[in-house]
């Protein structure tokens, strides 16, 4: 029995067969504009249902009348009417994924059945509204087949005899089943046939689906369309879809999220062709559209630390007709800061996307900056060009060639040196969220070999990154964060090494609660100078409050030595505080107080961060 109390009955039958997969019909509402009563929120009730049962909260969480019955919901009596009336097609779709198949669903508004109510028409005001479900049985699967299946196709656990009979779960069964011989070559593969009967009296519905895979396809070649600023040849080389290799979902994914990382579309969709081309191929096109080339942007950001930054850039995204993208900057920060001086940078930097293969590119830069530090001072010239290879959307790889000439001033005095490196670096992301992680982890190294042209020794800077997350509970989670840094230079000695190589610890980067570069090696008589080994420890436990408010508890700890690794011979310092967090759409509102708790005595004794994001 499929009962649909206002819309239509289907009477009982010892075997009903329907088809699976058809798009079901919706109720059209049409409204006209009437006067209608004041709006208010809605009372709503259910009955025919546990109120604790899953299938209550299923229900309710489906339903459009108790989106009415918010606090701050205020409904006309048409909007209660057409949610009512939209109700009774979206309650019974809950049902069929929930195994109920012989419902019966009665919606009243005031006693009033809403299926009966006039759309153009309804009453001046609606007090209450009842929906009453008798479900009937709930229906398990007797036959649950579905064949060909593809070697290694996973299908729902919930698609076996004695189960209970979802719709979701047959759905989601035919789309493993049609996923499972796409992913070996098979991009045709359909729903050929499909046989499902329920019997009412013992509550059972017996699904035969019947696969066809359809033969195994090539990639045919790729056609452009939609594009007019870049070039249609370097459209296809930065997708690099295999022409020729049998057919692979993922390869498309990878391909489409290859031309939408140059930041020259706005939107990209990679689309099969309907009919199968000749000897077995098929033809893909890329539907591209461009975005604006130029942009220009600045900012201001103010820390009770650092002081004043303003910033600006200018952006193209298509410099050459192939998505190359240059973009030009200056920043000056410091201003009014702790930090030292004020700081100074002016940036050129040029990408050029797929220039060895798709997923190599090619970058050169070039840099000016000053640094007017607590410790030292330093004026810097850097050219550098290298490739940037990503291997996954978690991973990516950079090898480079650079030129670094510098003028730097500290305890040690005024020097000038000319290096020539090889910065290299690795970073994986398996964060969940890069702003505010609560799973996964985070690392990056970096190392650059540098060799002295002139005014230092040869040398090697190291620095690694290291986060992991872990959340528990669900109510409300808690996620604790840790973090570990370690850096070193090697070769040259403390005296001889570039004072801006050179590691030190405190501030919001490292040690909070302690001042910027507070900690660096004593060299008596009030100098300090940057160390050679550093190591950075910071653990975090993030209380999530409500859905937009979070407390936090941390603890940060950092050491700086003379020589190149750690030997226990340098000195430690350490910082605690708590925190608070506000949820944004962009990332959550940071305001952290923290205290020094060991470490040479400093005139402060507190510290106070503001930011964008969690701390690390």
């Amino acid at each position: 029995m499929l009962v649909w109390v206002g819309e239509r009955y289907v009477t009982q039958a010892k075997q009903t067969k329907f088809g699976f997969g058809r798009p079901a019909q919706s109720l059209a509402v049409v409204l006209a504009t009437c006067l209608t009563g004041a709006a208010f929120a809605l009372p709503v009730s259910v009955t025919g249902i546990e109120r604790d049962s899953d299938l209550y909260l299923d229900v309710t969480g489906g339903s459009l009348l108790f989106e009415q019955s918010a606090e701050d919901a205020t409904p006309t009596s048409q909007e209660i009417v057409a949610a009512a009336q939209a109700d009774y097609a979206r309650l019974l779709a809950i049902l069929y994924d929930k195994g109920y198949f012989g419902p019966v669903i009665n919606i009243t508004l005031d006693g009033v059945e809403a299926a009966s109510l006039p759309p153009v028409q309804p009453p001046l005001q609606v007090s209450r509204a009842v929906i009453t479900i008798t479900p009937g049985p709930q229906f398990r699967f007797g036959t649950a087949r579905i064949a060909p299946v593809a070697p290694g196709t996973e299908l729902p656990e919930g698609f076996a005899s004695g189960k209970t009979a979802s719709l979701g779960v047959l759905k989601n069964t035919v789309s493993a089943g049609i996923t499972g011989w796409r992913e070996q070559g098979h991009a045709k593969a359909e729903l050929d046939r499909q046989e499902l009967t329920a019997r009412h009296k013992e509550a059972i519905l017996s699904a035969d689906l019947t696969l066809a895979p359809g033969p195994q396809l090539r990639f045919g070649p790729l056609g452009v369309t939609g594009n007019s600023a870049v070039r249609t040849e370097r459209i296809v080389e930065i997708a690099g879809l295999p022409q020729g290799t049998v057919f692979d979902p993922k390869q498309l994914k990878l391909a489409q999220a290859r031309l939408r990382r140059t930041g020259a579309f706005n939107a990209v969709a990679l689309i099969e062709a309907e009919r199968i081309g000749p000897d077995l191929t098929l033809p893909i096109t890329a539907q591209v559209t461009e975005t604006l080339p130029r942009r220009i942007g600045a900012g201001a950001e103010l820390s009770t630390t650092e002081g004043l930054t303003l910033s600006t850039y200018w952006l193209h995204r298509n410099l050459l007709g192939g998505a190359e993208r240059l973009r030009l900057e200056a920043e000056v920060s410091g201003i009014g800061g702790d930090t030292g001086g004020t700081d100074y940078r002016l940036a050129a930097r040029f990408d050029r996307p797929a220039t060895f293969n798709a997923d190599t590119d090619f970058y050169a830069l070039a840099e000016i900056e000053q640094l007017d530090e607590v410790n030292f001072f330093s004026r810097q010239f850097d050219l550098e060009a290298g490739v940037k290879r990503i291997a996954s959307e978690e991973r990516t790889y950079t090898l480079g060639l650079g030129l670094r000439t510098a003028e730097t001033r500290d305890a040690f005095g005024t020097s000038r040196y000319t290096l020539l490196t090889l910065p290299l670096s690795a970073e994986f992301d398996y964060r969940d969220k890069e702003l505010d992680a609560t799973s996964g982890y985070y690392a990056k190294a970096g190392l650059t070999p540098f060799l002295a042209l002139d005014g230092a020794d040869n040398g090697l800077r190291s620095y690694v990154d290291l986060r992991g997350y872990r959340t528990f509970g669900t109510v409300r989670p808690v996620t604790f964060a840790l973090r570990g840094q370690l850096g070193s230079v090697y070769g040259p000695s403390l005296e001889d090494a570039p004072a801006d190589y050179l590691f030190y610890s405190g501030g919001g980067g490292s040690v909070r609660g302690q001042p910027y570069q507070s900690l660096g090696v004593d060299l008596g008589g009030g100098n300090v100078v940057g160390g050679r080994s550093f190591l950075g420890i910071s653990a975090e436990a993030r209380l999530k409050v409500t859905d937009n408010i979070g407390v936090v508890g941390f603890v940060d700890g950092g050491y700086v030595g003379r020589e190149e690794f750690y030997d226990g011979s340098g000195t430690w310092q350490s910082g605690a505080g708590l925190g608070l967090r506000y949820a944004t759409g962009i990332g959550p509102i940071r305001l952290d107080l923290a205290v020094p708790t060991s470490g040479p005595e400093t005139d402060e004794n507190f510290q106070v961060y503001i930011g964008i994001g969690q701390s690390f």
